[in-house]
């Protein structure tokens, strides 16, 4: 079957704007608040405690330096170790490393790709001086939230929640960002709802958001001068960048529709593969942000992976997600691999890793079969079912 290339590119995950979102820009232009403050400021900070169930937001340059500053709210300091989910994006560890923390990474469990309440538990009893956890929401799907939460308030762990890719979604019943003491979201260029870039540090304690508010301005004091008694930090969100965000929120719930179809035509349009989508727990509502298949162990071709490339052996019958990324580049779409587990990064390599597993662990399992789908909510019906030839093309 010959498949011709797109004429224009299909994104794994670009930004979809409405209108508003300039009219919000313009608000602040002709108001000339271009600066850190202003009512866009002040509306995205209402609109990310209404949408995450929490009591305070404060608006920030994006999700990494709102994590940064939920560690430090949480006492991280110098020579502390902080549990730390295995597969996820770097920036996910990058803040434990600012504050010359440790990261200790955790295993992956199959049913949502999150972290491993076992490796959880397992890792408080190997290390019982930590006193702080990351947990991600992987490509929207919640994580076990009601073991994870008992096992650190049984073992006095502060857990900060990145949910920078969940906004929206939620777990019996309860939105995602309102897990942790400390919270983060995010509004990257590729997220459900953009700013083009920002985030938000989302949470109940009152005396931690006023933290962050204070240290995201360069911790200037209450005085009539410029007085600082501590490091500080350029972090807060522009009122321009607050006017994108805030035209987008209205479209939250209409971008979540979307991506579920995309999920569900997927998961349909491969079920004949010997494939499986991202999978969801019991009690989780995903945003869908990204669909992601892997590729079962026994329909693998023989795929060869270093620290800078990858290759493969093509076997009638089976596929590898380096041959389907490349028949996808081909015909000018974007996808993309599995995060690559943290514990595997050379920037990680003494770092610690904690698995419930005698063998091989989830996380790796997960990264050498899987691959993300191309999820642009701005894919056409038609676009996606020529996506799914493409993939079906590989496996003959």
């Amino acid at each position: 079957m010959s498949i011709k290339p797109f004429d224009k590119k299909i994104w794994l995950s670009s930004p979809t704007m409405h209108g508003e979102e300039i009219e919000y820009m313009r608000e602040a232009y002709e108001t000339n608040w271009m600066s850190t403050l202003g009512e866009n400021i002040n509306r995205v900070e209402e609109l990310s405690a209404k949408l995450t169930g929490t009591e305070f937001a404060v608006a920030l340059s994006s999700g990494t330096a709102a994590l940064h500053l939920a560690l430090k709210a949480a006492g991280v300091k110098r020579g502390d170790k902080v549990f730390c989910q295995d597969l996820t994006f770097a920036a996910s560890a990058n803040p434990i490393v600012y504050e010359g923390a440790e990261p200790i990474f955790i295993d992956s469990e199959p049913y949502s790709w999150n972290m491993d309440p076992e490796a959880l538990l397992l890792a408080t009893e190997l290390y019982p001086d930590v006193k702080a956890a990351v947990v991600v929401n992987l490509y929207g799907s919640p994580a076990k939230w009601n073991e994870i939460l008992k096992i650190c308030s049984d073992k006095g762990i502060t857990v900060i929640e990145d949910a920078a890719e969940s906004l929206g979604a939620s777990y019996n019943g309860r939105p995602t960002g309102s897990f942790g003491k400390y919270n983060i979201i995010s509004f990257n260029g590729n997220k459900i709802i953009t700013g083009s870039s920002g985030g938000a540090l989302v949470t109940d304690c009152k005396e931690g958001a006023e933290q962050a508010r204070k240290r995201s301005t360069q911790s200037r004091e209450n005085a009539p001068w410029y007085q600082h008694t501590e490091i500080g930090y350029n972090y807060r969100m522009s009122n321009v960048v607050a006017g994108v965000v805030r035209g987008q929120m209205n479209y939250l719930y209409d971008h979540i529709a979307r991506k579920k179809a995309i999920y569900e035509r997927y998961e349909n349009g491969l079920k004949s593969l010997p494939v499986s989508m991202n999978p969801f727990i019991d009690g989780a509502t995903p945003n869908y942000w990204l669909s992601c298949v892997t590729v079962n162990c026994d329909a693998m071709c023989r795929q060869n992976r270093d620290d800078v490339s990858a290759s493969y052996v093509s076997e009638n019958g089976k596929s590898c997600p380096t041959e389907i990324l490349e028949k996808l580049a081909e015909l000018n779409v974007e996808g993309r691999p599995i995060w690559k587990p943290l514990h595997l990064q050379p920037v990680f390599a003494d770092c610690r890793f904690v698995s419930a597993l005698p063998d091989k662990p989830v996380s790796e399992d997960i990264f050498e079969r899987g691959l993300c789908l191309p999820s642009d909510i701005k894919m056409t019906e038609a676009e996606q079912d020529i996506i799914i030839e493409i993939i079906k093309e590989c496996f003959k």
